[in-house]
């Protein structure tokens, strides 16, 4: 069957790109282990292991979870995987289990809240949540309990990612009545920063694990939300300031970069891209 999904392996040393997997089936979101040698993608409420070294995919067993959508990632010691499951819309909620696979442990008391990030210590989440209708960017122990909301006010908040120093998160927000920009704030909800300000529909910012760099989605102006089958690009700044490059231009969107990305050395990033419609490869 032709395929559809492309996961792909992105040298940001060289600007080289690998297709190391590709399928008819609607994959997406890859998170990179932190041990480098496999990737956890999702489909069709799933999620599965993708050996970097031997291409064999593996289903991860999530228990009763079976409606689980691309908001999903791996603990930074390794050994849990958070996943958010909406069995119907509006419904999402966090969950943790073995990364081997195994009994889900509920993490959110409230809904819908779909998963983005871990703070460096592998104690705390970051997610978005939508709140009395609007989304807000919000942590919660990984042990469980009370919710912080680092946001308020009206507009959209998603996609929040720690940095490697733990001190901040970083996210994208249309809150200023523009299109989505990417933001930063602390961790403790202090000091709001606006670091894009362009014409562009930003999405879904990820801070490389040396400090580096911040990788994100950029979709054409005139699109709404974060949808899939796009002409969309891939941009990539200096974490400490200064102007973005294009590293990639693709067809894509919804799915591509939803989740941490980078490997753990900082050298790749992965992402899938689609076909485009008509387009046999």
């Amino acid at each position: 069957m032709t395929p559809q999904s492309f996961v792909v392996l992105h040298d940001v040393v060289t600007g080289d790109e690998e297709v190391v997997y590709e399928t008819p089936d609607l994959i997406e979101a890859p998170n990179w282990s932190p041990c480098g040698t496999f990737l956890v993608l999702n489909g069709s409420g799933r999620v599965f292991r993708f050996d970097l070294g031997t291409g064999r995919v593996q289903p991860i067993d999530t228990g009763p979870l079976t409606h689980l959508n691309n908001d999903h990632g791996i603990s930074p010691d390794g050994t849990t995987l958070l996943v958010s499951e909406s069995p119907a819309r509006g419904t999402s909620c966090i969950y943790a289990l073995p990364i081997t696979g195994g009994t889900p442990r509920r993490i959110t008391d409230l809904v819908p809240s779909y998963f983005h990030g871990w703070s460096p210590d592998g104690a705390t989440i970051t997610y978005t949540a939508r709140r009395n209708g609007v989304f807000h960017i919000c942590t919660c122990p990984l042990a469980g309990g009370a919710e912080t909301r680092l946001t308020g006010g009206p507009g959209h908040r998603d996609g929040p990612d720690y940095a490697a120093d733990g001190q901040w998160i970083w996210f994208n927000s249309d809150h200023h009545g523009q299109t989505p920009d990417i933001w930063r704030i602390r961790t403790d909800g202090r000091d709001l920063q606006q670091i894009t300000d362009d014409a562009l529909v930003n999405w879904f910012p990820h801070p490389s694990p040396d400090g580096q760099h911040v990788l994100y989605l950029a979709y054409p102006k005139d699109v709404l939300g974060h949808p899939r089958g796009q002409e969309v690009s891939l941009n990539l700044m200096p974490q400490s300031g200064g102007a973005a490059r294009t590293v990639a231009a693709f067809y894509g969107g919804q799915g591509s970069i939803n989740v941490p990305n980078w490997s753990p050395d900082a050298r790749h990033f992965a992402y899938v891209r689609y076909a485009r419609p008509d387009v046999t490869s």
